[in-house]
Formats: structure tokens, C-alpha cells, sequence
């Protein structure tokens, strides 16, 4: 027997014959390029659990991905909706129509025609202040549509009153409704109108004012009344008598609930409020922690001077006593120079503070006299005095004074009760206490938001 080497590369049949091994050289093996190949669109790799499964070559059918466009509904009513410009443009140049039907035709000009505020001027006559009325009071009403209103007051901005909706475009829709009712039952004016927007969104940031929580801040009447009541408490600080009685006298025509009436009733006839009386009953000196933006958002701030409680009285004592605001622009002044100023909004208790006011940081509450323990907090703390009144009187809470320590450097300012200053034999302070500020916090829950 012998054995047999095959070199060939090619497969062997049947009809192939089994040669011996040859010197010769092996023919050179090509393969043959596909003419039309199949074009590849992708590579899919299946699971391992279904990687033995046939998978067919033909591709599978395209999903439809694109959605045809649908634009958001149209703001413009049935009948203008398909106006050409020039039909728009007369629209609005011959007022056809009610006032909030072809209020939308000025959007559609300026945001989708080209056209500038000022070019619609010139050809319709409306100026760009009374567009951006037009245009803003239509959402407003818009609002009021949708939730509900009824028909006696939409009834009543038919025909006009787009300057008392853009006045209330900035209260949520519950209040645009409630100020709505009550603007047409009072026939509001504009003045009037923007005293109560303003009102409406001032209320919830005055709760350390006193008597606060006796008006409803759910009432429009109320909350217009408690304006009211603190622009009077102001008159009273400046000495405008006249000023403060009107004032008054306006509050008592629109307050709603009879807790608030009580409370100007006794306020008008001089037995309630007055600059000199404490925030409430059971607590002498109001504390209070400052908002995140308040005082951007305060009618009225107050500039105050800053000493360090660890300076002892000699920065008290040597801070300007007087800060004005001058010229058209209210520029501040001051008698002197000094380094430290802080702004705080016009809160009641030192909205009057006009001579002798000043703040004293302090690096931490533990140094003020509080009852509960829970305010002997590690922060630090501005307590604003009157330097005015530097007579300590029992009955009038705390005063700034001078603590004299015992030689081992823990002199400085602390504040201390009437009653403690007087049963030690101190007549005079550095000044009598008005408030103490706590800083603001992004989150704390102390501070709560205007919904709630």
C-alpha cells in the first residue's frame, strides 16, 4: 500500500482521480467579484438567545417616524382668521369689532407679518403702548373666560376696560377673577385699578405688620384696605394728619370682613395702632428673617448705618444720624462718611425711622434675651435701634446697651430687657430696640412662598 497527498484546494467528487504528488506548480485560485451586490443599511446583531433563529433577506418595512405638523389653534376668531394683511390692517385702523376680537390681528402682524409696533402705528393709528395693552388684556380676558366667570362681569368688558385687565396681569387667575368681580362692582378707575393689583400682590409680604392677620388676604376689598392701612401708618410717621385720615377713610369704603373694619374703626378713632405700639401683645420686638428679593420688590426701603456689636458704643455713637434721599433721582446722603450701610424694605416698625436709626450686627442670636430656646441659633443677626430714645422705660421692651465684662475681652453690645436694665439701676441706653432681622436662606422653613 501506499499513501496518497492531495494539494489541491479544490473539493474532491467522484469524478476526480486520485493522483500521486507532482512537482508541478498549484493553478491560482480567484474568486469571482459580484457584479450587482446588495447594498447594506445596516448591521443588526441579534440577542444571543435568538442568534440561531432565520432572519429573512428582505428588509423590513420603514416605520413612519415623520408626523405631519399641526399648528397650535389659532388665536384670531372665526371671522378673521382669513384676512389678508391689508383686510387686517383695516381691521384694526377702523376698530371692526370688539376690542379683544381684533386684539390678537396686532400679534399676528408683529410676529408673523414683519411689521414693527411703530410701523403698525403709522397705519392704524393704535400707538405701541395702547398694542401692548390691547394685546395683554385679550389674555387676560382670556383667563377669565376659561375659568368661568360669570356672564354680568365679562359682560362688562365688552365693549372697553382693557386698561383695567392689563392692570391685573400679574396676579394668578384666581386673583384676575376676584379682582375682575370687584373692580366692576366698585366702578374702578385706572388709578384705582393699579392700587389694587398692586395690593393684591403685596399682601402676602407684610405678615409681620401688625393687625395682618385680621384682614382676609382672600378679599380684594382687604387686602386694598390693608394698603391702605399701612400707607396711613406712614402719614403718621411723617406727620401728615390730613393724609393719614384719607387714607383711612378709603380703607373703611372697601374692607370687606368686619375683623378688618374693627381694626381701622379702633385705628381711625385712636385707640388701636400707633407708632410707638408694639407688633403684638406677647411679643415686645418683632423678629423677623428677610425674603430673597424683598427689598427689590418694596415701595419703601430704608438705609440704615451698620456697626459691629464688638466695637462697644463707639461706632454707635459716631454713625451718621441722618440719611435722605435728594434731587429727582433720590440720590442718598449722608452727614458723614461711613463704610457700612445696609438697605432693608420699609417694614411698619421702622418705616418712620428717619433720625437716629442704626443697625448692629451681631455675629450670633445667642447674645439676644429670647424666651424660647429654639432661637439661640449660630447665625448671625442685624438688631435695629432708634439712638433717639435711649431712655430705658420698663414697659418698653429692649434697648441696645454695653455689656462690661470681666477683663477677658467679652466687652461689647448686647441687647437686654426694660425691666432687667431698671432692677440694675440703668437709665440710659444706646438706643431702644425696633427689630431684629434674621438673614435670608434659599431654603428655610420660615419662608413661604406667596401661594401659601
Amino acid at each position: 500500500m501506499f499513501s496518497l497527498t492531495v494539494n489541491s484546494p479544490k473539493p474532491l467528487s467522484l469524478s476526480t482521480p486520485f493522483l500521486p504528488s507532482h512537482p508541478h506548480p498549484l493553478p491560482t485560485i480567484t474568486h469571482k467579484p459580484n457584479i450587482n451586490p446588495r447594498p447594506i443599511s445596516a448591521l443588526i446583531i441579534p440577542p444571543s438567545g435568538q442568534r440561531n433563529q432565520q432572519y429573512s433577506s428582505e428588509p423590513p418595512l420603514q416605520q413612519q417616524l415623520y408626523q405631519p405638523f399641526r399648528p397650535p389653534p389659532s388665536p384670531l376668531p372665526p371671522k378673521f382668521r382669513n384676512l389678508d394683511i391689508n383686510s387686517k390692517l383695516e381691521v384694526l385702523a377702523n376698530r371692526l369689532g370688539l376690542w379683544y376680537e381684533y386684539a390678537p390681528l396686532i400679534s399676528s402682524l408683529t410676529n408673523g407679518e414683519g411689521f414693527t409696533p411703530s410701523t403698525l402705528e403709522e397705519i392704524t393709528g393704535i400707538t405701541g403702548v395702547e398694542q401692548n395693552r390691547l394685546v395683554v388684556a385679550a389674555q387676560v380676558r382670556e383667563t377669565l373666560v376659561e375659568c368661568s366667570l360669570d356672564s354680568e362681569t365679562l359682560s362688562y368688558f365688552e365693549t372697553g376696560g382693557a386698561e383695567l385687565l392689563y392692570e391685573i396681569r400679574l396676579l394668578n387667575v384666581k386673583q384676575r377673577a376676584d379682582a375682575a368681580r370687584f373692580m366692576v362692582r366698585n366702578e374702578f378707575d385706572l388709578k384705582q385699578a393699579q392700587d389694587l393689583a398692586r395690593a393684591m400682590k403685596d399682601y402676602p409680604r407684610r405678615r409681620i405688620d401688625y393687625g395682618w392677620d385680621k384682614f382676609n388676604g382672600d378679599s380684594p376689598g382687604d387686602c386694598l384696605a390693608f394698603w391702605l392701612f399701612r400707607l396711613a401708618q406712614e402719614h403718621a410717621a411723617a406727620a401728615a394728619e390730613e393724609s393719614r385720615i384719607k387714607a383711612m377713610e378709603k380703607a373703611l369704603e372697601v374692607v370687606e370682613s368686619e375683623t378688618a373694619r374693627n381694626v381701622l374703626v379702633e385705628v381711625l378713632e385712636g385707640k388701636g395702632f400707633a407708632k410707638e405700639s408694639v407688633i403684638d401683645d406677647s411679643v415686645t420686638v418683632p423678629l423677623v428673617r428677610m425674603k430673597l428679593g424683598e427689598v427689590a420688590e418694596s415701595t419703601k426701603v430704608v438705609v440704615l448705618p451698620v456697626c459691629k456689636a464688638e466695637q462697644r458704643e463707639f461706632e454707635v455713637e459716631a454713625a451718621p444720624w441722618e440719611c435722605s434721599g435728594v434731587g429727582d433721582f433720590g440720590v442718598v446722603e449722608a452727614e458723614k462718611d461711613w463704610r457700612r450701610w445696609v438697605v432693608l424694605p420699609g417694614w411698619q416698625p421702622i418705616a418712620g425711622l428717619e433720625r437716629g436709626g442704626v443697625a448692629v450686627s451681631f455675629k450670633s442670636g445667642k447674645l439676644l434675651p429670647w424666651k424660647e430656646k429654639r432661637k439661640y441659633k449660630e447665625e448671625p443677626v442685624l438688631v435695629v435701634a432708634d439712638r433717639g430714645r435711649k431712655e430705658v422705660v420698663v414697659d418698653d421692651g429692649f434697648y441696645l446697651v454695653l455689656s462690661v465684662g470681666n477683663g477677658t475681652g467679652d466687652e461689647g453690645l448686647i441687647v437686654e430687657k426694660g425691666l432687667t436694665l431698671k432692677e440694675m439701676g440703668v437709665e440710659k441706653s444706646l438706643g431702644m430696640v425696633l427689630l431684629v432681622v434674621r438673614p435670608p436662606r434659599w431654603e428655610d422653613e420660615d419662608q413661604l412662598i406667596d401661594e401659601d
